[in-house]
């Protein structure tokens, strides 16, 4: 699949983006390990999720759904699960993966994780280091998947994570769940803490301070109603769009601003965006606000290093607003972008350098010269936020895009080609 944009346009209307990946994740998996019913409205139905739901029908659990974003889980508590009678494949998802390493860590069964061959290149040991300390028995292609998991006792660790991932923070608490004893959390800075206030909506007694949070294994999980509301990765490149293409005016509705995760809206505010938030309200514990974005002028930027974890996954969007500003916007401190679903730092670059933008790389991140973009063809390398990113960037190109290998942005947001051409971007699918 490519994809093929015109340049010019704008932005303009009201769209609902789907519901956020990441407590869709945790929606399944929690609900999944509750007693009782689940009911989840709002749910992302992309192949991320789909990986999850998948794999606990393989343990056994009932799943009705997902049926325009509804899905009910009949939970089978924490002591519930059956073995796999196949590796459970998580496709393209890390978090999927990270996740489902911290539930099986603690299961009486074996198991198998694996993947597609872009999320056999991720790095696994990051969450393997912290589950053999808690006493998890797990092997693996160094440090890669498929990780062979046996089955183990696990105990409680105070565990302080090397670099900030809410992904491993969160495979920690969930195999917690299953230890004895007390598990602990230490992060050097903060990530998106959807695990622990979904943990604490199903009724898990969950201790936490700045940077750091605590549960103690052996409790339940109390099966909930749960509303996920849009994510705001994928309100991201719209708010992208429509702040680059002239003329723009969007209005993204019921967007989750959870403030582990709104380092995208600081980023864009501080380069000069018009991003207001309105109707803020609260929805299943998340903090949730329709977000109207006009066009304006952006300044290049030397990023905090303190955003970096809080925009980590919107940063291909940002490298392209960037490229759109005037003077030169530095990334630093976010080598966490080269081991991504691709190196984001290489081929974000590489892509605006075929654009005609300067771009100079770092170990650690990116020196990005403002500039034209001139339009021209991008090889995304797969990796599905960046091929959404420089579908946006036609808006401000002075010629068309095309953009290779986008099959998987059907992993995240199955609908952004509809949404964007509903919006005005002029994108053409092609199968060559």
């Amino acid at each position: 699949m490519q994809y093929l944009v015109q340049p010019g346009g704008a932005l303009r209307g009201r769209l609902r983006v789907p519901g956020d990946k990441s407590i869709s994740h945790r929606a399944v998996i929690l609900g999944a390990l509750a007693e009782g019913v689940t009911e989840v409205r709002g749910l992302l139905e992309g192949a991320d999720v789909l990986a999850t739901i998948a794999a606990f029908r393989a343990m056994g659990v009932e799943i009705e759904g997902p049926r325009e974003g509804w899905l009910r889980i009949h939970g089978v508590g924490l002591r519930g699960l059956q073995a796999p009678q196949a590796p459970l494949d998580c496709g393209n998802s890390g978090t999927a993966m990270r996740l489902l390493a911290g539930v099986l860590a603690g299961q009486p069964f074996a198991s198998s994780l694996t993947g597609d061959e872009s999320l056999q290149r991720r790095p696994m040991g990051r969450v393997i280091d912290p589950l053999q300390a808690m006493g998890a028995r797990i092997t693996s292609k160094e440090g890669r998947a498929p990780l062979q998991i046996e089955g183990a006792t696990l105990h409680g660790i105070d565990y302080v994570l090397p670099m900030a991932s809410a992904q491993v923070k969160s495979a920690i608490l969930l195999a917690g769940l299953y230890a004895e004893g007390r598990t602990c959390v230490q992060e050097p800075a903060p990530t998106r803490d959807h695990s622990e206030r979904m943990l604490r909506g199903f009724g898990y007694t969950l201790e936490q301070e700045p940077l750091r949070a605590c549960l103690q294994g052996g409790g339940a999980l109390q099966g909930q109603a749960i509303d996920v509301p849009a994510d705001i990765s994928s309100a991201t490149f719209f708010l992208l769009g429509a702040t680059i293409a002239p003329d723009s005016d969007l209005l993204l509705e019921n967007v989750g601003i959870n403030p582990t995760r709104t380092g995208v809206i600081e980023i864009l505010t501080r380069m000069g965006a018009r991003i207001d938030l309105t109707q803020l309200r609260e929805v299943g514990g998340e903090p949730v606000a329709d977000i109207r974005v006009r066009s304006a002028k952006l300044q290049g930027i030397d990023i905090p290093p303190r955003l970096v974890p809080l925009a980590i996954d919107e940063f291909p969007a940002i490298f392209v607003a960037a490229a759109c500003a005037e003077g030169q916007t530095r990334v630093r401190e976010a080598a966490e972008l080269r081991v991504k679903e691709s190196d984001r730092i290489a081929v974000m670059a590489a892509g605006l350098r075929s654009l005609g933008i300067k771009v100079e790389e770092s170990a650690d991140g990116a020196l990005i010269h403002g500039g034209s973009l001139t339009g021209g063809t991008v090889d995304s390398h797969g990796d599905h936020r960046i091929a959404m990113s420089f579908a946006m960037a036609a808006l401000r190109s002075q010629e068309p895009i095309q953009i290779l290998d986008c099959e998987n942005v059907a992993t995240s947001f199955p609908t952004f080609p509809e949404l964007a051409r509903q919006a005005g971007l002029d994108l053409a699918q092609v199968n060559p």
